[in-house]
């Protein structure tokens, strides 16, 4: 009776299980969003707003779940494809309790390094809680393919291929309607909102799938030989060379923009007077609340962001294969020095590498700057110490230089809750006092930026040499503002000037940031480089959309025509840091005690000892204290530059030595060098190879 009872059950369930199926997808989707959201609650809310998308994602999954129709072991095929978008869910829920972006198309071309990264995501506890559900998942599935139900009945394929591929065609009709009616969006100013108003699964599968620029229709030689004649109008390059400073804000703009905002005082005022004496506008950005890189993508390459995918990185696809023509590979070819700065770690966005595929000479970042405790309530670096790293940068080359400097101290995420004593502004308006804390906490923030650039201005000042200096902020802050709060109705927006010694004539416009650096070179007579000419040429003409489209793919995924077939960017040996760290000596003061002396140490510098590293103290930057280590004669010995990530590789080291006790009577180790055909103080081929966060 019992088996009748099963057979009876499956046929039963068999009958059914297109419907049932659907039903059990959308509620493993429902738990899914509320994974992701870090709330049941949150992903009810999508739910109700939003039920249209809610059901469309719910339709992706399903129609990835059809394939259990091809196998007679459909529970097992089931649990897979559960184990599967489960696990997306939860990995998705995880990385968002640490960072502001989701998991997206990129990330899946790192999920080897999932493992030796994972502590960054996961307590000692928990990863190991996540490696035993794993293993036991892993013998569960074993037997459950071997003793697990299979379908019984005859497994017809000319009626399951056809409603497979039925199921198919209708989500990709049902895609392409949503998107005609924009129930869907194919283009994400900010992904991590993106995912909120359109779904995780959506999002996810179009990071993966829509990348890259599609080749134009009309794509040809010809093509590209009209466009690049089309720029033979320019004026030649002429003699001046000044000094071209890029300094990209962090989160940067004008609060008095917000309609409902109250500030007890001005938070910019520096910046504001340099909008009236200089020429200025507003600033069109690619994204809004984060996608710092991709500000700074447009505005090194003079490329645009629209054309590629949604959500995408150039950062974190394109430029980790390829060399790209940008600003510093343009003005090295007319003698420049070029420098990129940044006061956050150096994996971050993978600048490591990507700035030795963009031309950059030197890259100092937070682990190359001795002024790493001087942070802010969020902990991140304050601005106010990249006027040091400017300057040095400027002074390392006798010729004039590019310097691009990326400052980090307006980053969120905003408390909200009070954490600054006796703040500098105060500000109410907003709909709850948790909003008002943050916009307290953001405006003082920005109030010490705008020190910062008035700072930087008054040294630059002092130089007996032409300087044009560029400043906007690469995106509004993460405040959920919407149009109808911010008095241009625009939140792609924020608001550029360009500062000079050399008396240029002030012409205000606004401007993307995919055009400000074609207008610099412009404004002092430079012009060169494709990119470039073609803005300086081509803005606001017909055509100019359309071409600069069939421009950035000839360049980056065609058959560079624009180069008579064959790139021509060699990828740059990038040092890191402008003045590099030197080992001079080894002082004993016990046993197991030490000074390390040398030149350019910072908090990031560690003792290496056999290719070992040894955490020292760093008491200044041409000191640091070993403790609790014993070096014995014949060590090998040099100091790391160890990255600030969660990874901990070493980035840079000094020259190493053969460590030699003290004769008797001294304090003072012998060093002999090890000949070697140079310090490892630059990224290389090999280190681009490396895997990345």
């Amino acid at each position: 009776m019992k088996e009748i009872k099963k057979v009876f059950c499956l046929k039963y369930l068999n009958m059914f299980s297109v419907p049932l199926q659907m039903l059990a997808v959308c509620v493993g989707y429902f738990f899914i969003e509320a994974m992701s959201r870090h709330s049941i609650w949150n992903a009810w809310e999508f739910l109700q707003e939003r039920p249209l998308v809610f059901f469309y994602n719910a339709f992706l999954i399903f129609t990835t779940t059809l394939i259990v129709y091809l196998f007679r072991r459909r529970v097992f095929v089931r649990t897979i494809l559960f184990i599967f978008w489960m696990g997306l869910g939860i990995i998705n829920g995880v990385l968002l309790t640490t960072r502001v972006t989701p998991f997206t198309g990129p990330d899946l071309h790192m999920i080897t390094d999932a493992v030796q990264i994972a502590d960054r995501y996961l307590s000692p506890f928990f990863f190991w809680v996540v490696m035993i559900v794993a293993v036991i998942a892993i013998i569960g599935l074993i037997i459950l393919f071997i003793k697990g139900p299979k379908y019984q009945g005859k497994l017809s394929y000319k009626v399951n291929v056809p409603l497979i591929i039925a199921g198919v065609l209708a989500f990709a009709g049902t895609t392409k309607l949503a998107l005609e009616k924009r129930v869907l969006s194919n283009y994400f100013g900010n992904i991590a909102f993106a995912y909120e108003d359109y779904g995780y699964p959506y999002c996810l599968a179009t990071t993966v799938f829509n990348t890259g620029i599609s080749s134009p229709r009309e794509y040809s030689k010809g093509v590209i030989d009209e466009i690049q004649k089309s720029e033979e109008n320019l004026a030649e390059t002429g003699e001046k060379r000044p000094n071209i400073l890029f300094l990209q804000l962090e989160s940067f703009f004008d609060p008095t923009l917000v309609e409902y905002l109250e500030v007890s005082e001005d938070p910019i005022p520096n910046f504001r007077k340099m909008m009236n004496d200089y020429s200025s506008g507003y600033f069109k950005v690619p994204s809004v609340g984060a996608g710092t890189a991709n500000t700074e993508f447009e505005s090194i390459t003079g490329m645009s962001m629209r054309y590629f995918g949604p959500g995408e990185y150039p950062y974190k696809s394109i430029l980790k294969e390829t060399t790209c023509e940008s600003a510093p590979y343009v003005l090295k070819g007319l003698g420049y020095g070029t420098h990129a700065i940044h006061n956050n770690e150096a994996n971050f966005y993978g600048r490591k590498n990507v700035f030795a595929n963009l031309g950059f000479d030197t890259f100092t970042s937070e682990e190359y700057m001795a002024t790493q405790d001087d942070t802010n309530p969020n902990d991140w670096m304050r601005d106010r110490n990249l006027t040091r790293y400017i300057l040095e940068a400027m002074e390392s080359t006798p010729q004039p230089d590019y310097v691009y400097t990326i400052s980090v101290q307006g980053h969120g995420d905003y408390p909200e809750e009070p954490v600054l004593e006796n703040p500098k502004i105060t500000v109410k308006g907003s709909s709850t006092q948790a909003e008002n804390y943050k916009w307290e906490y953001y405006c003082n923030q920005i109030y010490e930026m705008d020190q910062f650039v008035k700072e930087l201005t008054d040294e630059l000042s002092k130089l007996d040499e032409d300087v044009v200096l560029v400043m906007y902020g690469d995106h509004l802050p993460t405040m959920g503002l919407k149009v109808t709060d911010v008095k241009n109705k625009y939140l792609f927006q924020t608001q550029y000037v360009i500062w000079d010694n050399m008396g240029l004539e002030k012409k205000d416009k606004n401007l993307a940031a995919y055009q400000i650096a074609a207008e610099v070179m412009d404004r002092v007579g430079i012009h060169e480089g494709n990119i470039f000419r073609f803005h300086q040429a081509r803005r606001n003409t017909k055509n100019y959309q359309v071409d600069l489209e069939t421009l950035q793919y000839d360049i980056l995924y065609g058959e560079k025509y624009t180069y008579g077939g064959k790139n021509p960017f060699q990828r740059t040996k990038t040092h890191l840091g402008v003045k590099e760290a030197e080992l001079h000596g080894i002082d004993t003061l016990g046993e197991t005690q030490y000074y390390i002396k040398g030149a350019n140490f910072t908090q990031s510098s560690f003792m290496e000892i056999n290719g070992e590293l040894a955490e020292a103290n760093f008491v200044d930057e041409n000191t640091l204290l070993l403790l609790n280590t014993a070096l014995k004669e014949g060590d090998v010995v040099d100091v790391a530059m160890r990255s600030n990530s969660s990874t901990h590789r070493v980035l840079t080291r000094t020259e190493k030595y053969i460590y030699h006790e003290p004769i008797e009577g001294s304090s003072s180790a012998e060093l002999e060098l090890i000949v070697t055909e140079e310090p490892e103080t630059a990224v290389t081929e090999e280190s681009q190879k490396e895997k990345e966060e």
